[in-house]
Order: structure tokens, then C-alpha cells, then sequence
């Protein structure tokens, strides 16, 4: 019982917080991983390169700075079309979705996590990248609703303030 309702009580506050499953990456492994590819760049095989290469993507897209997103997004989208294999393909578009939905481009973002699932439908990554996504736009459209409420309502009681007050003076 106190599993479940400390379970409510964690979905209720990912829910105000905007809370998700997907990991965050810090700087110091961007860092990292920036190192990894210069060093590759010098004399090593074009798959060490590659390997290293798709580190700094995924940390890039995993990272909490917009502009490490943006790179990351980038360098997805120009290694795209040299992609050799299904599996390095599937993993490249994951990444681009991922990216997506840390920039806030959640319909792009469930485009591309849904052609990750027609490579592979029952990867469990995607299947819950689709969660969070549907998740953050079901969150984002009670947020409207609720703030639409809210206008109508002022706007409602600016109007009957008025009219009390123009009834009053007469």
C-alpha cells in the first residue's frame, strides 16, 4: 500500500515537474566524449571513429544545455544517410527523436520514434520514448485547458464587476 501511494505521489509530482524517464547528461561527459573523437581523428579505423562519434551524439541529445541538444541534432541528421546497418540506423533515429523531444519538437520527435518501431516494434526504449512523449503532450494540453478556464474566467467576472458597477451608478 505505501508503494502505491508513494507511486502516486511521484507521478503526481513528475507531473507538475514535467518529470520523464529519459537521462540527463552532464558536461564534464560531453567533455569526454568531445576528446574521445579528436583523438579518434588522429590515425584510428573509421569504426573506432564512428563508435566515438555516436557517444558524443548521444550525449549531446542527452545533455541539459539547448545547445549541446542542437549540435547533437545536427550531427544525427548529417551521419543519417551513412548508415550501413538497420540497428546503427534505428539507434541514429532514437537519438534524432530523443534530441527532438528535449528541444520541445514533440510531434517531429513521435515521428521519428515511430519509425524507430517500424525498424524494431518491440524495442523498449522507443515504446517508452513514445510514453513520454504522448504523456508530455496529453500534460501540455490540460496546462492549455487550464489556463484557457482560467481566462474565460476573469474575463467573465471583468464583465460582471462591470455591470454591477454600471447598475450601481444608475
Amino acid at each position: 500500500m505505501d508503494a502505491k501511494i508513494g507511486n502516486f505521489f511521484d507521478s503526481v509530482g513528475n507531473f507538475f515537474t514535467g518529470g520523464d524517464q529519459i537521462p540527463w547528461c552532464y558536461s564534464d561527459i560531453v567533455t569526454g566524449c568531445e576528446r574521445e573523437v579528436a583523438e579518434a581523428g588522429k590515425g584510428s579505423s573509421d569504426e573506432l571513429k564512428n563508435e566515438c562519434i555516436m557517444r558524443l551524439s548521444w550525449a549531446l541529445v542527452h545533455s541539459r544545455r539547448p545547445e549541446d541538444v542542437q549540435r547533437g541534432i545536427a550531427m544525427l541528421e548529417a551521419s543519417l544517410g551513412g548508415s550501413n546497418s538497420p540497428l546503427q540506423m534505428r539507434e541514429k533515429i532514437y537519438l534524432l527523436a530523443v534530441g527532438y523531444y528535449r528541444s520541445g519538437d514533440y510531434a517531429r520527435s513521435r515521428q521519428l520514434v515511430e519509425r524507430c518501431l517500424e525498424i524494431e516494434p518491440e524495442w523498449r526504449q522507443a515504446l517508452t520514448l513514445r510514453k513520454t512523449i504522448e504523456d508530455k503532450i496529453t500534460k501540455d494540453g490540460v496546462i492549455g485547458i487550464g489556463i484557457a478556464a482560467t481566462a474565460v474566467t476573469a474575463v467573465g467576472l471583468l464583465a460582471g464587476g462591470l455591470v454591477a458597477a454600471l447598475s450601481r451608478k444608475k
